[in-house]
């Protein structure tokens, strides 16, 4: 065998090494006919075969029921028994503003208003219309997407969310505004999965 067959065997190998992903793909969630009018009129992108849906091992000390988000791997694990999780590829916040520590799911809500927080609207202005008229109804074209789980601390909304998304393509990167967004089709599923005290832990 030549060393340039050898070299190009080598560099296959290792090409379709880093195209594998330890987990098995779970199924699409169960949705409702509005989630498949608004999810066939959505944004739509591919993601990194790594940042789709898997059940993987994952251990940890948190109990089963648990949303961790690791902000620099840019996953969110929900964590299931047997020291396995869900998990999904995520885009958090830019390093000035992403949120960490301990939270709890206070609200949740199914393709949510958007209303721009008062920070936002300090840095983009032009969003002031849009605050003005009450906010952006619920809709493919709302930037918190299809679901949006509303984190809480000591009885306070904190003002982050995991949320869906109108930008599927920004997964795996931190380009938010601190909050946690998923692809759509990822918030219904965890949407699925969780409740209304449900413990969120962002590393």
């Amino acid at each position: 065998m030549s060393f340039r067959y050898v070299t190009a065997a080598a560099f296959l190998a290792v090409s379709l090494a880093g195209c594998n992903v330890a987990g098995t793909p779970l199924p699409d969630p169960r949705m409702s006919g509005r989630d498949a009018e608004f999810m066939a009129l959505a944004p739509k992108a591919g993601v990194s075969s790594q940042y789709e849906r898997y059940l993987v091992d994952y251990r940890t000390n948190e109990p089963v029921g648990s949303i961790i988000v690791d902000n620099r791997s840019k996953f969110l694990y929900y964590v299931m028994p047997g020291g396995k999780a869900v998990r999904y590829g995520v885009a958090t916040g830019q390093d000035a503003m992403a949120f960490t520590g301990r939270a709890y799911v206070g609200g949740m809500q199914e393709w949510p208003r958007w209303i721009p927080p008062k920070d936002m609207l300090q840095r983009w202005p032009h969003l002031q219309p849009t605050a003005d008229a009450g906010g952006l109804p619920g809709g493919p074209d709302n930037p918190l997407g299809s679901r949006a789980l509303y984190l809480y601390q000591n009885g306070k909304d904190t003002l982050y969310r995991i949320h869906g998304t109108n930008e599927p393509d920004k997964i795996g990167q931190a380009v938010s505004s601190g909050c946690i967004r998923m692809r759509d089709i990822d918030a219904i599923d965890l949407y699925n999965r969780v409740k209304v005290g449900t413990k969120v832990v962002v590393l």
